[in-house]
């Protein structure tokens, strides 16, 4: 079951990665498969079961991916500090253009709930 979805998720990203390089080179081949999976699922209006069992799988392991980018900042923080302005201006700009769109988001999905609910009710 795990492995069934596991081939699908890499499969996707290999999709991805053949896009990145055909046709889409500005942007990585991994996000290229996670759009692809993300359409997959939309179109299917359903999580896989052994999709998502693999998912609850790795996402114990979720952690462990924060270990290279916290070794990498006790290791180039003269670097990070040079750069601090712009790392600063970023981080505030997409604070700055993610809660207000999260915010319209949770609306319209609450919205939509209401609806759903009062055409069964």
């Amino acid at each position: 079951m795990i492995l069934k979805g596991l081939t699908w998720l890499v499969l996707l990203q290999l999709l991805g990665n053949l896009i990145n390089l055909v046709l889409l080179p500005a942007l990585p081949g991994p996000i290229i498969g996670m759009l692809l999976l993300f359409g997959l699922l939309l179109l299917r209006r359903s999580i896989p079961e052994s999709l998502e069992k693999t998912a609850a799988l790795l996402l114990q392991y979720l952690p462990l991916l924060l270990i290279v980018p916290a070794a990498g900042i006790m290791t180039s923080g003269a670097a990070l500090l040079d750069d601090l302005p712009a790392i600063a201006a970023g981080l505030v700009l997409s604070l700055l253009i993610t809660v207000p769109f999260c915010g319209w988001l949770m609306q319209r999905l609450i919205r939509r709930l209401d609806r759903l609910r009062e055409d069964q009710a």
